[in-house]
């Protein structure tokens, strides 16, 4: 049976990525191609329907992208969201123009057709989450208007005999209450998706598509024991087997006994059909650190280390073809990729090879994936709840959460104090698996008393964010009773630390890291 595909065409919209999320939760697989994707592409792939992103451009600027006006036409439904909206109304007649005001944010909406199959049980007045400059003033033939807002009066329209719907809102995220009903309604109702994609689809595409990429050569993989690098392991463990070379690579900058965890789980005695080798290379990377505080200049060094480590090591198990990475979506957006995004930080996992090294290619088979449907397969794939849910890890290690240089006596500082925030966020009952829970090391020191006698230490920071995507995110309200248990705990357990800080800033503007 052909599987039902959306395809969503990007238009430079920085939420493309949370609108095939939402879709996926629809269970209908997607795919986001570029706005310069031909139409007979789109038709060749016979997608039960497409979606225009949104876009930072003006639609009646001759140098903005667009789409040909034949795509309203291929009887294909089509939902266009904030930019892709303007297309919608720009191309066949109607009119866009610049907004007397701006909408940002939260905005009550009015739905004006209650009928519209995008607005089936969507309460007459809701609110939802605006972002633009322009808007539309002139609906074209054939449309009419769904809904309204009180500085936009066309917040939505469609033209329900051709499929087209249209949004000038994003119902892609969060703030938009209903936006995910809305997305599951055009794609379930409107494009007739059987909503039958799940994680073991994925699995079942990914497998044939691993053995195909890889054929007979060997693959290897940096296990750091975190989410992303175990289900890549586990994934290409059923894919490839005995072909497949996990290297855990102590570089010195892991969790507090994190070794023994991972060589647990996927060394000889772990059940998984694969070859486990243990690289300690702590001197290497404290050597190639020294002086170093630049956290960008870290992760560019960490993550040449890491391939440099590699590179030596395949050599010592003889040939190796291809190195695969646990990189996931979040890790390309932030490191500007795909649709000329800003770098927000540089990602190990992310920029392809350096030119010497001698790998036929990147294998990533979690690329297009989120940390929750990450953990999904994981769970699909039968590791351990604990890992699947334990608290997500940075590529780079604890190389961007100790500020300043690094020493093997910080590490050990934020290994401890680290150690003790899991061990009580575990005796409080807190649900860690919606987030990301940690301690950072600041570059700050300060004056303070312990036993009658002056100290100069440092400040530990711990950072406690709740999250869906890792796109955007919260600080948790842990209770003080935890707060202060963990401070009088790292305080007179950890050696060198004589004050204890909680980051309360969301994402944006911080970025979910504390470096």
């Amino acid at each position: 049976m052909e599987r039902d595909t959306i395809l969503i065409l990007d238009f430079g919209g920085q939420y493309k990525q949370l609108i095939a999320r939402r879709v996926r939760e629809c269970q209908v697989y997607c795919e986001i191609l570029p706005y310069t994707t031909s139409l007979q592409t789109l038709k060749s792939m016979n997608p039960k329907g497409i979606i225009l992103t949104g876009g930072p451009n003006s639609v009646y600027d001759p140098a903005s992208p667009t789409c040909d006006a034949e795509l309203f036409s291929l009887g294909i439904p089509i939902l266009g969201i904030c930019y892709g909206s303007q297309l919608m109304a720009y191309i066949p007649g109607g009119a866009v123009q610049p907004a007397d005001v701006s909408e940002y944010g939260r905005t009550e909406l009015f739905i004006d057709a209650p009928d519209s199959p995008l607005f089936k049980g969507v309460p007459a007045r809701t609110v939802c989450w605006m972002s633009h400059t322009d808007r539309i003033t002139t609906v074209p033939d054939g449309f009419r208007v769904t809904a309204h807002s009180e500085n936009c009066p066309v917040a939505a329209m469609e033209d329900a005999a051709r499929r087209l719907y249209a949004v000038q809102f994003h119902p892609e995220v969060e703030h938009t209450p209903e936006g995910t009903d809305m997305l599951r309604h055009f794609v379930r109702d409107v494009c007739g998706c059987r909503g039958d994609w799940r994680m073991s689809s994925f699995i079942e595409e990914q497998i044939p598509a691993i053995q195909e990429r890889v054929g007979s050569g060997r693959v290897l993989l940096a296990l750091s024991g975190g989410v992303d690098s175990s289900v890549t392991a586990a994934l290409l463990s059923r894919a490839i087997g005995k072909q497949l070379v996990c290297v855990f690579v102590d570089h010195g900058l892991m969790r507090k006994n994190e070794g023994e965890q991972v060589k647990a789980i996927f060394g000889p005695e772990g059940g998984f059909d694969l070859n486990y080798v243990h690289v300690d290379a702590k001197d290497r990377f404290y050597t190639a650190l020294k002086d170093v505080a630049d956290p960008e200049r870290k992760r560019r060094i960490i993550g040449e280390q890491f391939i440099r480590v590699f590179e030596e090591t395949a050599r010592g198990l003889g040939a190796v073809d291809y190195l695969a990475q646990g990189t996931i979506y979040p890790d390309v957006v932030e490191s500007g990729a795909g649709s000329g995004g800003a770098t927000i930080k540089s990602h190990h996992n992310v920029g392809g090879l350096p030119e010497n090294v001698g790998f036929l290619g990147i294998v990533e088979p979690l690329r297009t994936l989120f940390k929750d449907e990450v953990r999904a397969l994981g769970t699909e794939l039968g590791l351990p709840r604990a890992l699947v849910y334990r608290q997500p890890f940075p590529g780079p290690g604890l190389g961007v959460r100790i500020m300043g240089a690094i020493t093997p006596e910080k590490v050990r500082i934020v290994q401890e104090a680290d150690a003790i925030f899991q061990e009580e966020l575990v005796r409080f009952g807190i649900d860690t698996g919606k987030g990301q829970f940690f301690a950072a090391l600041s570059d700050m020191r300060s004056v303070g008393v312990m036993g009658d006698h002056r100290t100069y230490d440092c400040a530990i920071v711990l950072r406690a964010v709740l999250t869906s995507d890792f796109m955007t995110a919260t600080a948790a309200r842990l209770p003080y009773e935890l707060l202060e248990t963990c401070m009088n705990r790292i305080v007179n357990e950890v050696s060198g630390v004589n004050r204890v800080l909680y980051d309360i800033t969301s994402k944006p503007p911080a970025t979910i890291e504390w470096e």
